[in-house]
């Protein structure tokens, strides 16, 4: 899905997420303080966008439920944790994003602005799940149900 939206909700404080442990992972992603594109190497939203100028965002849902299911039926003796581990789900999902994403591109290429896109407008201060109800569409946190991968593009300065 595409959407047009005249705001990005921005709140520094939501790159601290990548901070927040998670199992196997007590300080976080282990991407944070690794990666050029995330925090604190990741440049602010509002530093590099023009947000006076709007924002697209392109979201993908992937059906966490149904894969979980499928997962448990083919591997009985996992744990709940093994069955929602992001490795074996989040690559086909990023597919999914990066389609969506390039056909959005191409709708762009003739506005004459320079858009660009973000593929982790968390690192970059951007709050996903308040952006997101801006355009009437609810984040499940944990997801249980559908999982929504999230890029945002916006006018470079």
């Amino acid at each position: 899905m595409q959407v047009y939206c005249s705001d990005a909700v921005i709140d520094y404080d939501v790159r601290m997420l990548c901070a927040t442990p998670y199992p196997n992972h007590p300080k976080g992603c282990p991407n944070l303080g690794v990666k050029a594109g995330c925090p604190p190497q990741a440049k602010f939203f509002d530093k590099v966008y023009d947000v006076d100028k709007g924002i697209w965002i392109a979201w993908i849902g992937f059906d966490f439920a149904s894969y979980c299911r499928k997962m448990r039926r083919k591997h009985p003796d996992w744990s709940q944790q093994q069955v929602e581990c992001c490795l074996y789900w989040e690559g086909k999902a990023d597919k999914m994003l990066r389609d969506e994403v390039g056909d959005l591109a191409y709708n762009l290429s003739g506005t004459g602005e320079a858009w660009q896109v973000t593929f982790c407008p968390e690192a970059m201060g951007v709050n996903v799940t308040e952006t997101m109800k801006l355009v009437g569409v609810e984040l499940e946190w944990p997801p249980k149900k559908i999982v929504r991968k999230v890029a945002i593009f916006g006018v470079h300065k």
